[in-house]
């Protein structure tokens, strides 16, 4: 009795070693974002909490120079937010692509394990055929020679 052989398995194999990497490079982007976006909220509470201290001191009553060291700071802050936010959406649409490849990887490993499930059913098939056959043969056989008795 032969063994089942799938002329594919080498692409198969090939396929998920590909899934796999595609998916590991994905959750690796994902936890990039995630980091930006902490990176962004620290720096949203940095500006929150001068823009605090700035109404505080100019209700205390303070000098001019640390008022305006107060602004540049503030405004600082606020650009490295924009900057930041440019930076996380250009993540977020690698994150997009790289999904997508992970998507079209996915079919097209499906596919090919499709196809083997079909060639592995119709090898299942031949098998019962041919064993049956087999059997048939045998009693036939068995037939012959006792009833030649």
């Amino acid at each position: 009795m032969k063994k089942f052989n799938f002329p594919l398995d080498t692409v198969l194999n090939y396929k998920d070693q590909v899934l796999e990497n595609l998916k590991t490079e994905h959750a690796q982007i994902l936890a990039g974002i995630a980091q930006q976006e902490k990176r962004i909220e620290e720096l949203m509470e940095k500006s929150r909490l001068a823009t605090v201290r700035y109404r505080e001191d100019t209700l205390c009553g303070v000098t001019v120079n640390i008022m305006r060291e107060y602004e540049r700071y503030i405004t600082f802050v606020q650009q490295r937010i924009v900057s930041e936010q440019g930076v996380l959406l250009k993540m977020k649409k690698k994150e997009e692509q790289k999904r997508t490849e992970v998507i079209e990887a996915k079919k097209e490993k499906a596919s090919i394990d499709k196809l083997k499930e079909k060639k592995m059913d119709q090898y299942n098939k031949d098998m019962l055929k041919s064993e049956e056959l087999f059997i048939e043969e045998f009693v036939s056989n068995t037939m012959s020679v006792r009833s030649s008795r």
